[in-house]
């Protein structure tokens, strides 16, 4: 089924070579901003830049915002100085930072040095803060208010400067010192009193971010307390800007997908996936896998110790997968759920003991039931008339003895090393399924290998 975009560009396009632009603006108004984005991405650059031109100036910054980075770096080449000043600086704060960032140098400089110089201000002022804080989302298209005002005063006031705001849906009460006191949603200004004063009707309760937070707070925040949108302050509590939910959606998708790349032993990919070159895609897996190989060799030299019991009793060699892949497997499921509720706050690094008990517990439960399976494969394995029925239970109890031990194990393994690597200010993700299966498979062969020595000694070793 063919999208929106994709139906309505062949319209777009005959009206730009008819010359039909008054009805070609009022064709691209009609459409959500995302579509017109599209739309704009498939057009040819010179056709793209004419389109451009007729868009109205909100519609212009909005649709801008939704382009991909080089189909705005393309419509800028296009558009020349003066045109692409005009777009970006109708484009919100938050979005036009986000725009420099991936532009060239040269090209971003050329930008900021053409805007207005208040644009240029707000713009520079969010630019000096860093990469991955709070104060690179904000944007500092806000309405904030007096509390001594009344409600009228405040919705004329919201009226007269509130197209220009990011949102309206919560309007910000500061002192003569900036600083913030409430935040009033405009429900509660709709409804109150007209003559009633702002200070009256809010209770001076709100949540806020503070500039040089991380970004992953301001998505824990939101989603906590159900915000639309959430006040930044600086450390006087001046009010410096404000987090959006549509912003803050962009962090938790991207910080989403770091996190399964990286559980998959990726490097985070900076692009789409389709649009990775080769080489990028290479080089994004064969660190890890370089990291993961190396560390494979560690089970060779866990088997290379044991060979002289290996070669007396070589059916211990047919259980080896099954057994490691227990500890592999109950290891990665822990190590998914901790790096999970490590990310949402749920769990903290201090909660490491209360973690242990709890996975040991569970681990001990998984553990019996596939001790359990373990033994009853062994003994479906060595039937009647095979080389090791003698041996057959003292097999079986080796095998699920080991089962269990690795179970237990891997299940610590897996909670503790993401706690280890949080506590250490380095992403948990990075305990990810292989990481923890390469770790298991060394130190579940050393265990399986020494139960096997302990209980075979002297009947099959």
């Amino acid at each position: 089924m063919k999208s929106l975009a994709a139906l309505i560009q062949p319209e777009i396009e005959e009206m730009i070579r008819a010359g039909q632009f008054g009805e070609l603006r009022e064709t691209l108004h009609q459409l959500p901003p995302a579509d017109v984005a599209e739309v704009f991405s498939e057009l040819d650059g010179a056709d793209a830049a004419v389109a451009f031109r007729f868009l109205y100036r909100d519609d212009a910054g909005e649709v801008f915002s939704y382009l991909e980075p080089e189909d705005q770096e393309r419509l800028i080449s296009k558009l020349g100085d003066e045109g692409s000043r005009r777009v970006i600086e109708a484009m919100s704060t938050d979005d036009r930072v986000r725009l420099l960032d991936e532009l060239p140098y040269t090209v971003a400089q050329r930008i900021i040095q053409s805007l207005d110089p208040a644009e240029r201000q707000a713009t520079l002022a969010i630019l000096g803060y860093p990469q991955e804080s709070v104060g690179r989302l904000m944007t500092t298209d806000y309405v904030a208010v007096r509390a001594d005002w009344t409600v009228e005063e405040a919705l004329a006031h919201l009226r007269k400067h509130g197209r220009d705001a990011e949102t309206i849906n919560v309007v910000y009460i500061t002192d003569d010192g900036g600083r913030l006191v409430d935040d009033i949603r405009i429900r509660q200004l709709i409804l109150a009193d007209p003559r009633a004063t702002l200070g009256s009707i809010g209770d001076s309760n709100f949540i806020a971010l503070t500039a040089d937070q991380d970004q992953e707070e301001a998505v824990r925040l939101m989603s906590r307390y159900d915000r639309i949108a959430l006040p930044v302050l600086d450390s006087r509590g001046k009010l410096l800007g404000i987090v959006t939910h549509d912003d803050v959606a962009d962090v938790a998708q991207a910080e989403a997908t770091e996190d399964m790349q990286m559980m998959g032993a990726v490097a985070a990919l900076e692009d789409a996936y389709i649009d990775t070159g080769h080489f990028e895609m290479y080089r994004k897996r064969a660190i890890w896998l370089a990291v993961l190989f190396v560390g494979q060799t560690i089970t060779i030299v866990v088997l290379g110790s044991f060979q002289d019991q290996l070669d007396k009793a070589t059916v211990l060699v047919f259980f080896l997968p099954l057994v490691i892949s227990c500890g592999g497997n109950s290891g990665s499921q822990a190590a998914t759920l901790l790096t999970r509720a490590l990310s949402l706050g749920e769990v903290a690094p201090s909660d490491w003991l209360a973690i242990v008990k709890k996975e040991l517990a569970t681990g001990l439960m998984l553990s019996g039931s596939l001790g359990l399976l373990g033994t009853l494969v062994v003994f479906g394995f060595t039937a009647a008339g095979h080389p090791h029925t003698a041996f057959r239970l003292p097999l079986a109890i080796t095998v699920a003895v080991a089962i269990m031990a690795v179970v237990a194990w891997g299940t610590t393994l897996g909670s503790l090393l993401p706690l280890a690597l949080k506590r250490f200010g380095i992403d948990p993700a990075i305990a990810s399924t292989p990481l923890v299966a390469t770790l298991m498979d060394a130190s579940g062969t050393l265990i399986y290998l020494l139960v096997a020595v302990l209980i075979l000694t002297g009947q099959l070793l």
